[in-house]
């Protein structure tokens, strides 16, 4: 046991010693007034007797209250030294900061920690009223955890951090961020003080982890999401989700390899039946609980990103068979690309993912992705298509068009329908020189201007590594952070990475 561990086992042994010595002078001096009471205090002796126990029962509660105002005092002083001791921060390492309100960030601050750890990780957890310039500067990974207050306010714990440090300009390049983001969407000001952090993380010129993950009440889906998040970050993806969802039983109806010989994995459409009428959104998420033959235990969820509408009668997936260290197929793919068989049953769970639903009004569409990310970009085609908004824009990348064209057949019929007005593919490997999707973008850059001058959101969809934050840059060359900026408050630049 540590000497942290000792002290704390130390003060509340002393507490509950004082505490029942407390009760116990109490019922004495309760009992003395009885006696006392009923025999009128014909005698000196027991007033005397009732005096002494009051005293004695005053002396015990004085000493009781000091005792708790010196634990106290010791968290608080531990709290300073670590505040005071920015040099233990490793760069692999990671800082995790709870702005918390009524505990409840705090709670999920913990659980975060010990994901993290289970998969291998140095953890550092601090409470954002103890997190100072020099500990931020220091850090090169941190998590944020912070809930919102009130109408949109930072929660008390992060008055201090929010009047001294973020109302600076300061230089966070050497740092990696992700926030989660806690709120309430029956309060106009959602998730307020997360996307102020996030927004002044990004403006300090700090990088994301992974973009902010959003809860609306404790929404679990959002929480599971967050520790997806976490699985990748450590490399560990196999721990238990820590609430497990309640799953439907749908059908795997179709299996279609989709890039014959590819230098890559292999990729498959996944055609998955309801067992009843369901309802989704294009940009919605599929919760997959995967089974494995030979193992017992309930595996974590995976997700992937739905390629299809509800009028197409079933949820679509476009998913690449990953490989794990050992050579082993993923938990997910290796059960959907694999080891399940037509007609067996898969647990699925549909998951509304709100910051990827299609623009609330007829705006030009801006669709940008690479890989499997066409899964979520193919689902906004199809409901643009059946809303009859053909002012859409599509970037698409991939290795080698021979191969990995995925979804051709879909993309040329929207282009002969006109629901496709533009269209600009980057196969990597079909030249010397590699040509990627944020490439095809700076080519276009004057177009793209006249398109965002004239209202158009931008989705993008696909791998977070590599793409997202190059096509982020070129978006923010092209157009300027400020407008950027804006069209992300707006709801108008909106992200599906991983």
């Amino acid at each position: 046991m540590s000497s942290p561990q000792k002290s704390v086992l130390i003060n509340n042994n002393s507490e509950k010693i004082l505490g029942i010595g407390l009760i116990i002078a109490l019922c004495c001096c309760v009992l003395c007034l009885f006696v006392s009471l009923e025999q009128y205090l014909s005698t000196q002796q027991h007033r005397i007797t009732t005096s002494l126990s009051i005293v004695f029962s005053y002396v015990l509660f004085y000493f009781w209250i000091d005792e708790r105002h010196q634990r106290a005092h010791q968290r608080k002083h531990t709290h300073e030294l670590t505040q005071m001791q920015p040099e233990l921060l490793k760069p692999t390492d990671i800082l995790i900061v709870y702005a918390s309100q009524t505990g409840y960030a705090e709670q999920l601050a913990q659980q975060t920690q010990a994901s993290l750890q289970q998969g291998g990780m140095q953890t550092h957890l601090l409470d954002i009223a103890q997190l100072d310039l020099a500990t931020l500067q220091k850090a090169q990974q941190v998590l944020f955890i912070a809930s919102t207050t009130g109408e949109g306010d930072a929660p008390d714990s992060a008055a201090k951090f929010t009047r001294t440090i973020m109302t600076q300009s300061l230089s966070l390049t050497q740092c990696r961020y992700a926030v989660l983001a806690l709120g309430d969407r029956h309060y106009q000001a959602f998730c307020a003080f997360g996307r102020q952090l996030d927004q002044w993380l990004h403006q300090q010129g700090a990088k994301t982890l992974f973009d902010t993950v959003e809860v609306d009440n404790g929404d679990d889906g959002a929480l599971r999401h967050w520790q997806h998040h976490l699985g990748v970050l450590s490399g560990h993806t196999d721990l238990a989700d820590w609430h497990p969802a309640e799953y439907e039983t749908w059908t795997l109806s179709e299996r279609h390899l989709l890039n014959h010989g590819s230098q890559g994995n292999p990729v498959f459409q996944i055609r998955l039946t309801p067992p009843a009428s369901s309802h989704w959104q294009a940009g919605d998420i599929a919760e997959i609980l995967p089974h494995r033959p030979g193992i017992a235990t309930v595996l974590p969820h995976r997700e992937y990103s739905i390629a299809s509408i509800p009028e197409d009668g079933a949820v679509e997936l476009i998913v690449r068979q990953m490989q794990q260290a050992d050579g082993s197929l993923g938990w997910g793919s290796g059960w959907l690309c694999h080891y399940a068989e037509l007609g067996d049953k898969i647990q699925l769970r549909l998951r509304s993912n709100r910051s990827f639903h299609p623009p609330r009004q007829s705006y030009p569409l801006i669709l940008i992705g690479n890989g499997t990310g066409i899964a979520g970009l193919r689902a906004h085609l199809k409901h643009r298509a059946q809303q009859g908004q053909h002012q859409n824009w599509l970037f698409f990348g991939e290795r080698q068009r021979a191969h990995d064209y995925f979804c051709k057949a879909d993309i040329e019929q929207w282009q002969t329908s006109g629901v496709l007005s533009k269209l600009d593919l980057a196969f990597s490997r079909d030249q010397t020189q590699r040509i990627y999707v944020q490439d095809k973008l700076r080519e276009q850059a004057t177009e793209l201007s006249q398109w965002i001058n004239a209202g158009a959101a931008i989705y993008v969809c696909g791998s977070l590594e590599g793409m997202a934050g190059a096509v982020d840059a070129v978006l923010r060359e092209i157009a300027g952070d400020a407008v950027i900026e804006k069209m992300r408050e707006d709801g108008l630049y909106r992200r599906d990475v991983y």
